[in-house]
């Protein structure tokens, strides 16, 4: 199954001329890019497919610590992109147009990400079991509730630390028409679900579920 190129999400940074049709990703569409987009159509570190799924065979593309098993998986905004052959790391974010953005990182970036903690659940023994926005699930020690943000190892499979969604905090849109943006926030409206947010562009009011804490 192929997405004819016209039809591909405005976020995905890509030529309008080209190929008709593009890979479509195994999931979630809308958050992210698959693997063979990213590398052939934005990176171009791969000219065709069939060099990306050489690199997949021979295990030479990891996301989050992780070998890739097919050119169709989508990498997720914060997910971590490593490419052994290159000595290369890369983060997915998103620019200020709204675009997804795919960024250079060193050794130490590439080993953790952030993702934002949408559920909660208490395990038999009491133990916490939280969800996470990437579809990743952890049980832990660490105090954290819905709507604060996490930041995890990507080497250790566990999490380094709970960040709190808390007045002067970092924030991170990645969603709506402000998508891209970055701040502190200023205050929390608990009734309306919405924080205001000053970055270098003045104010903004958000959608708690638009935005997530980073460091």
């Amino acid at each position: 199954m192929h997405l004819k190129r016209q039809k591909t999400p405005k976020r995905w940074p890509i030529n309008r001329k080209g190929t008709t049709y593009l890979v479509v990703p195994s999931f979630s569409i809308k958050n992210g890019i698959p693997v063979l987009v990213i590398l052939r159509d934005i990176l171009k570190v791969a000219q065709n497919k069939k060099e990306v799924k050489a690199a997949i065979n021979t295990k030479n593309i990891l996301i989050n610590g992780k070998p890739v098993t097919s050119e169709k998986q989508n990498v997720l905004i914060f997910d971590v992109m490593s490419v052994p052959l290159l000595k290369k790391h890369y983060r997915i974010s998103i620019a200020e147009n709204g675009k997804f953005k795919i960024e250079d990182i060193d050794n130490a970036e590439s080993e953790k990400k952030v993702s934002k903690v949408i559920g909660k659940k208490i395990l038999r023994g009491k133990k916490m079991q939280i969800n996470l926005s990437d579809g990743k699930n952890f049980i832990t020690d660490i105090e954290c509730k819905v709507n604060d943000s996490v930041i995890i190892s990507l080497k250790g499979k566990k999490l380094m630390k709970c960040l709190p969604l808390k007045e002067k905090a970092n924030a991170f849109v990645f969603d709506g028409k402000h998508a891209g943006k970055t701040g502190v926030i200023n205050k929390i409206n608990s009734k309306e679900k919405t924080a205001e947010i000053s970055g270098k562009d003045g104010k903004v009011n958000v959608l708690v579920k638009h935005f997530m804490v980073v460091e």
